[in-house]
């Protein structure tokens, strides 16, 4: 407190909020498919968007550069944010572990919405539920946080083993060709009305608990390790440049080959539900971390002072705004309450709205953080976390701080 007893601010960590916008811009690369296709084209081309050379060469590169690692990043920045949280909760007198839990059942609230109401592929209940549990390392030593992440990573393999395991017609339908009466009734639904896509996201879809039995142990493995890299100082930008350097080489120079190696073997075996999987759930979760720590290093080398740092800086502050509304604009062009366009698009074609989705997503943050104090849905988890709104406004002096 002030001598005015006006409450100050936490200083941001401008390196964590970056990261932040960087994967949020990552994972819009990545969701790309999931908006616009039917569920298994999000892994294979073979099952739904074209398979021509443009198609099969934007899936291999989204697959080596985005797929999982931007995920993991966002997923590790959350670890770390949650441990930044419950600290600064402690430090000035609060529960910082009842703020966290108020945090997360609101999430999970917000998170279940998003899934029913806007679109099946949510992150934001499994981070909640994720959350939940990653807060019993919240006060862990270095060593427990990097053993519990490497059991979780761990126990990930293993699911994707049991996984790699199921029947052919199991895998098929869900990693490699669906039939043609599944994909036509996905497609008619979603391009059918809203109330359509509701009922079939609530009747087909994957719940939240089976999103956290299948994806939480990789989730919480992300988790801890943005603990560590918090208290290590790797992700607040605090190491020597020449030591992320090395980072960024020795991480990425061992998982890009294999990566690209996973890529070609996928194509070669013609997207057969075995390569897929092999690929996507029992290699990856043990070569994604190493692919997170080379990108996270590779950004943080790459953030600055000028006008593109510092908007993906203020995007990374309204993520869950840029997020949400992501699913929202995307949805509204694809699914038929809206433009109708779900299922009629090649793969390739829809890398086309990266630009203008980018472009979207750095514009409008800085422009509002000059005016409010919070992204529209970070006001709101705020005030579901309270159980009051409180002002939005910028007063006049926060505004000259700007």
């Amino acid at each position: 407190m002030t001598e005015d007893s006006t409450p100050v601010r936490p200083t941001r960590i401008v390196a964590l909020d970056f990261l932040r916008g960087a994967a949020l811009l990552g994972i819009l690369v990545a969701n790309l498919p999931g908006y616009a296709l039917p569920v298994a084209a999000y892994f294979s081309p073979a099952a739904a968007g074209g398979t021509a050379p443009a198609d099969i060469g934007v899936w291999a590169l989204t697959f080596v550069l985005v797929e999982g690692k931007m995920r993991g990043l966002f997923a590790t920045l959350f670890g770390a944010s949650m441990l930044l949280v419950v600290q600064r909760a402690d430090a000035r007198g609060d529960n910082g572990a009842a703020l966290h839990l108020r945090r997360m059942t609101a999430l999970f609230v917000m998170g279940c919405a998003h899934l029913y109401l806007v679109w099946s592929g949510d992150i934001l209940a499994l981070y909640a539920m994720v959350g939940a549990v990653a807060l019993l390392f919240a006060g862990a030593p270095m060593r427990l946080l990097l053993f519990a992440a490497a059991a979780a990573l761990l126990v990930a393999t293993i699911n994707g083993l049991a996984i790699a395991s199921l029947g052919g017609n199991v895998l098929e339908a869900v990693f490699g060709r669906s039939t043609p009466a599944a994909l036509a009734r996905e497609v008619a639904a979603l391009r059918g009305s809203w109330a359509t896509n509701v009922a079939w996201r609530w009747h087909e879809e994957a719940g939240p608990l089976t999103a956290f039995l299948a994806n939480g142990p990789e989730t919480l493995a992300y988790m801890l390790l943005g603990m560590a890299g918090l208290r290590s100082g790797f992700l607040t930008g605090a190491w020597p440049r020449r030591r992320y350097a090395i980072v960024a080489a020795l991480a990425l120079g061992l998982t890009l080959p294999v990566y690209a190696m996973l890529a070609w073997r996928t194509i070669t075996h013609d997207f057969a539900a075995g390569a897929v999987v092999l690929a996507s759930f029992v290699a990856a979760p043990l070569l994604r971390p190493l692919a997170v720590a080379g990108d996270a290093a590779v950004l943080l080398l790459a953030l600055g002072t000028g006008p593109l740092s510092g908007r993906i800086a203020a995007a990374g502050r309204v993520a869950l705004s840029n997020y949400l509304a992501c699913s929202i604009a995307f949805t509204a062009l694809f699914y038929g309450w809206g433009g109708g366009q779900f299922a009629r698009w090649d793969r390739s074609s829809l890398y086309l709205l990266v630009v203008p989705g980018w472009a979207a997503m750095l514009l409008w943050p800085r422009w509002w953080l000059a005016r409010f104090a919070h992204g529209p849905a970070e006001w709101l988890w705020r005030a579901a976390i309270r159980g009051h709104l409180a002002p939005l406004h910028r007063t006049s002096c926060e505004r000259d701080a700007i």
